[in-house]
């Protein structure tokens, strides 16, 4: 069953644990009604393919997710034939006709057969697809920015029509459109012909707010004093110029760490120990650590008793 409105859309992915904005949940909402593509973009770590993952379970359906790459093709991404096993099939059929000597009929129909569904290999695009699937997929299109340009062109017919033309074989479309989520974090222009036939949405870094909302969501058991400064003190850092922000991810990541390090609180020494799980590049790390960090952790608690005071409010 799919979402009834904006509303029920946002409390049912709210209640596997994902916090979207109104303006997310919208764009989704019309995705699954109009039946068409939906390309998230923005930073690294803030959501993008976790959407389609908790789509899949929301609405009961198995995702196939295909990780762009560079280099990536249409034998890796769509379809490719068994080259091996049709070789195969030409030996038997000539060890069963004596040195390939049989009816002219036998070869045609040798011939055609080599070209058939059972010596196609399915890739993700055309799993998407498939018409005897029995019920339409969630497509995850992952990173398309990571891929060459020319691959986009791959993707036209199936973001428009949900089918694929195999010269060989003829068009596959579904019978019912696959949910297809398409992710870019902006290395590169997406094409103007895939934005076409896409919702598009920029997926921003959360709002304090937001973003504790996912903690505690996401980490029932963690304090409510440690989250507001794990949120306040991530805030802060986004503010810097750093080479890589951390994301949502990140912010998952290092709540987790802290909670098996039986933190209560967060204190300047945890913080130094700690921003490896934080920051993923040494210039970051460095830019932060000692003076930083500390007037960083001081803001953090301010703002943190900020937040508790309004709670209370």
């Amino acid at each position: 069953m799919l979402p009834s409105s904006i509303d029920d859309t946002q409390a049912c992915l709210l209640a596997l644990g994902y916090v979207p904005e109104r303006s997310l949940a919208t764009v989704i909402y019309l995705a699954l009604k109009l039946q068409r593509p939906v390309l998230l973009e923005g930073e690294p770590g803030t959501g993008k393919t976790e959407i389609a993952k908790t789509l899949a379970t929301m609405l009961g359906r198995p995702l196939i997710r295909l990780q762009c790459h560079e280099g990536l093709d249409l034998a890796g991404a769509a379809y490719e034939w068994n080259y091996a096993r049709q070789m195969m099939e030409i030996r038997l059929a000539e060890a069963g006709t004596q040195g390939g000597q049989g009816r002219p009929a036998d070869r045609d129909a040798l011939a055609a057969d080599l070209f058939s569904s059972r010596f196609l290999i399915k890739r993700a695009l055309l799993q998407a697809i498939d018409p005897a699937n029995p019920v339409a997929p969630v497509l995850l299109i992952d990173e398309l920015d990571r891929a060459d340009e020319p691959f986009e062109a791959f993707l036209l017919e199936v973001l428009s029509d949900f089918q694929i033309t195999i010269p060989e074989l003829g068009t596959v479309q579904a019978k019912e459109p696959p949910i297809v989520v398409l992710t870019s974090n902006r290395t590169r222009e997406i094409h103007d012909a895939v934005k076409r036939r896409c919702l598009y949405h920029w997926v921003d870094f959360p709002t304090v707010k937001r973003e504790l909302q996912i903690l505690e969501a996401r980490l029932p058991r963690i304090g409510r004093e440690l989250a507001r400064e794990i949120v306040a003190f991530i805030q802060g850092l986004r503010k810097l110029d750093l080479y890589k922000l951390p994301g949502i991810a990140e912010t998952l990541e290092w709540s987790r760490a802290l909670l098996e390090l039986d933190a209560m609180v967060l204190d300047p020494e945890l913080v130094q120990q700690t921003l490896g799980v934080l920051l993923k590049y040494q210039d970051d790390i460095q830019r932060v650590q000692g003076s930083e960090a500390a007037r960083l952790l001081e803001e953090a608690r301010v703002a943190a008793r900020g937040l508790q005071e309004a709670a209370r409010a």
